[in-house]
């Protein structure tokens, strides 16, 4: 079996389902990766985040490599064995976190010189170095190295990163073809930068696609700028990237943002929104998000969603839960997470099949009629 292998199934409008094949599994497009940024799927059995239609889960480069350490993780037998997980991994390239660390780093042609949160220990982070921790890991699809900007920069400091970014891309691209043995396992995907800007963005597109990736990821967006911009940036990103290839929209988001990027060409999403959302009470449903706090909850014997199939919604009533989660029970957390998981892989396998189906367009408007209703 090939390492990696893209094909499209079909295609309805600018929106496309199909099939990633890796050595470790399948993964159905359009498709959602739970984050598991410290080894871990919050509040999650990796059994159970299976369970509920994930087909790969993302890893955190940044957190791992500080703890418990990418070396320790690869005498341990890999990220995979590590977490239980037999299924594709995609690792982020530690960019975005180191980047947000804006009092703590500095970054230079070289990389990116950073302290711990944990511990104020010094490190540093370069494409080569990002390159060999996610190969420690056993990462499936590796992302290249790159830094995200505030979309609210100067245009000129916006190309000059974006510029920076294509350099580190290829010498991501040098860096994880020298470790040959995790090369000839793994995908290595680009990303695309340049914020808002049209032009930008197709510079940098041109640069990927001349370096070749297996993937493409839109980065620099879900950063601030509000559903409307990253939409109208959506409108044209996609579109510049190669077609043939999958495109991974990195962080991203609200059900009612999944449902528009794959209406403009995204096959990938990641986000923590589902699993943190539900960690703090908010479940999301096919009628709009809830609040399970809210004291019209206390004696109220539905379940979260009556249109979901989740093991949460066949068994406990939104009255327990919102006794579970007033008093602060780990239970709480553990089951909500578990129904925002499934309903976000219920609402990727719908687009799935709405797409294969040729009705993508009165699914979309079906969907947002509902969740936009309150």
């Amino acid at each position: 079996m090939t390492r990696f292998a893209f094909s499209i199934h079909a295609r309805d409008g600018k929106a496309r389902t199909g099939k990633i094949a890796m050595l470790r599994g399948d993964i159905r497009t359009p498709a959602f990766m739970p984050v598991g940024t410290a080894a871990t799927v919050k509040a999650m059995k990796v059994e159970d985040v299976r369970a509920t239609g994930a087909d790969i889960i993302l890893g955190n480069t940044y957190h791992l490599m500080l703890r418990p350490g990418a070396e320790r993780v690869a005498r341990l037998g890999g990220l995979h064995k590590f977490m239980g997980w037999d299924r594709p991994i995609l690792t982020d390239s530690g960019g975005y976190q180191v980047m947000s660390l804006s009092d703590l780093r500095k970054i230079t042609e070289e990389g990116v010189s950073f302290r711990s949160h944990l511990d104020g220990s010094k490190h540093m982070l370069t494409p080569e170095r990002s390159m060999e921790i996610q190969r420690l890991l056993g990462s499936d699809i590796v992302m290249a190295f790159d830094e995200c900007p505030r979309a609210d920069q100067p245009r000129d400091i916006i190309a000059q990163s974006m510029e920076m970014s294509m350099r580190w891309a290829q010498r991501s691209r040098e860096g994880f073809d020298s470790g040959e043995d995790h090369a000839s396992r793994a995908a290595l995907f680009g990303i695309q930068q340049g914020a808002l800007d049209e032009d930008l963005r197709g510079i940098s597109a041109q640069k990927l696609a001349e370096i070749g990736f297996d993937g493409y990821a839109i980065g620099g967006l879900a950063v601030g700028e509000g559903q409307e911009a990253m939409f109208a940036t959506l409108d044209f990103a996609p579109d510049q990237l190669p077609d043939d290839r999958p495109r991974y929209l990195m962080g991203v988001g609200k059900p009612d943002d999944l449902v528009g990027a794959v209406e403009r060409g995204v096959d990938m999403f990641d986000c923590v929104l589902p699993s943190r959302s539900g960690r703090n009470g908010q479940a999301f449903t096919w009628n709009g998000p809830l609040n399970i706090r809210n004291a019209k909850f206390a004696e109220d014997t539905d379940p979260l969603d009556d249109r979901c199939s989740c093991s949460t919604c066949g068994k406990y009533s939104r009255a327990y839960l919102h006794h579970l989660v007033r008093a602060g029970e780990i239970l709480g957390a553990m089951l909500m997470t578990e129904h925002n998981l499934s309903f976000y892989q219920q609402l990727m396998q719908g687009m799935r099949d709405a797409i294969g189906a040729g009705r993508f367009a009165s699914f979309a408007t079906d969907f947002r009629r509902d969740y936009l209703s309150k």
